[in-house]
């Protein structure tokens, strides 16, 4: 698609975000502070008419027949909002996201050399469901810089249309340009979304919601995309471990509401293992509604296994499924979780640590997990870390979608 080909209105629109992003970029700390804190209040100011609106989304989606992976998703609880709303908060108070090395490596002649970050420009979301989404995107954004466009999906409009509503009346309030947050109604279609991702003044594209549309936007995408990641996550259960560490990683890992991103839904057991410590484990999963696969052997060792397919092992459930396989040794376990895992999330357990160094150094996985869950949360209690989700993609953006991902290196050279 030439850019003569692209929607004017469309052109003129998002341009106008941008100049709005250029405003939003130079206001001090202090302001964008406040303005999160004002979104906030809003959100919880019209909570009910809030998640009326979501009522009415989901009565609609039913009777569309939306699969109920994305009912799930659609749902917004009031517990589902306020963690919205407390991200907001924590972001309010939350400085400017700065980088680890503030110092060039590199020496210059009567000059000093540093990195700054800078915010990115404008940033697209594309998601289906998930309405709170819009939220916290806007807070990262508000906090860094940035402006932003939401094309949430139709299952979702009279949500996200409420969200954004209030959003925008807060930033008004705040004195930010009312034009850094703008929404693109799904009635406007898929072809408005096309276009949107390849307009020049959108600097970067995160989709999120299921692989479907991940590869769509990828395909269409002309400008960078930043690709959330979910399921398939492997873990390798190797000699000198426990079944009660997998059982408890796999369980935590499961539990991440409404989207269990880092869920483990593939497990791979050293041939050691007796098979009297796996049907027992496999005991405990079912009475957690888990339903089990295998490759061949394992089938053909336990019947009762349901047969994985051979596109099992590289795609997602995101459903409570696990498959397992045998391996005789970390290297070959290694060596298939590097070929077929979604390579955002991985685990070991292990009691061994030469094991666990060699799993993190050779794993290709942006995340890695060591006898620890792989659990996702949006908001962890410890750290600064504020997820909106995470992505494969290898290099400084990999792994969490957070603040940094959102922001550029710019190198300053200083004189004297």
């Amino acid at each position: 698609m030439t850019s003569a080909s692209l929607s004017s209105p469309l052109v003129s629109t998002v341009r106008q975000v941008a100049q709005s992003a250029q405003k939003l970029a130079s206001l001090g700390a202090e302001t964008k502070s406040h303005a999160l804190e004002l979104m906030a209040q809003a959100l919880e100011r019209n909570q009910d008419q809030i998640l009326e609106a979501n009522t009415l989304d989901l009565e609609a989606s039913r009777e569309m027949a939306v699969p109920d992976l994305v009912l799930d998703w659609l749902r917004l609880t009031p517990e589902r909002l306020q963690v919205a709303i407390k991200i907001l908060r924590r972001l309010s108070a939350l400085g400017v996201p700065s980088p680890q090395m503030s110092r060039l490596p590199y020496a210059h002649d009567a000059a000093t050399a540093y990195y700054q970050l800078q915010p990115l420009g404008v940033i697209a979301l594309v998601y289906e469901a998930f309405p709170e989404l819009g939220a916290i995107a806007a807070g990262l954004c508000c906090r860094v810089g940035n402006g932003l466009v939401l094309k949430g999906g139709s299952e979702a409009s009279q949500t996200n249309q409420i969200i954004v509503q209030v959003l925008q009346e807060a930033i008004a309030i705040a004195g930010l340009p009312e034009t850094s947050l703008l929404f693109l109604s799904p009635e406007q279609g898929d072809a408005l979304r096309n276009q949107l991702v390849q307009l020049p003044d959108i600097s970067l594209v995160i989709p999120y919601g299921r692989p479907s549309l991940i590869q769509q936007i990828k395909r269409q995408a002309t400008v960078p995309v930043l690709a959330s990641t979910m399921g398939n996550c492997y873990l390798y259960w190797s000699t000198s471990s426990s079944s009660d560490l997998v059982y408890d990683l796999i369980m935590d890992s499961h539990r991440g509401e409404p989207d269990a991103v880092n869920a483990i839904e593939k497990v791979l057991v050293h041939t050691s293992h007796a098979s009297s410590m796996l049907t027992r484990l496999w005991q405990r999963l079912r009475e957690q509604g888990f339903e089990l696969r295998g490759d061949e052997p394992m089938v053909a060792e336990f019947p009762e296994l349901v047969l994985a397919d051979a596109p099992d092992w590289q795609q997602p459930y995101l459903s409570p499924k696990i498959a397992f396989k045998r391996v005789e040794s970390l290297g070959t376990a290694i060596a298939w979780i590097n070929r077929y895992s979604s390579g955002h999330a991985d685990c070991l357990v292990t009691e061994s640590y030469a094991e666990g160094r060699q799993f993190a150094l050779n794993v290709s996985s942006t995340s890695v997990y060591i006898n620890a869950s792989s659990r996702f949360s949006r908001n962890p209690k410890q750290g600064t870390g504020i997820a909106l989700g995470m992505s494969s993609q290898e290099g400084r953006c990999g792994g969490i979608i957070g603040l940094e991902a959102l922001t550029t290196i710019k190198q300053i050279v200083q004189g004297n």
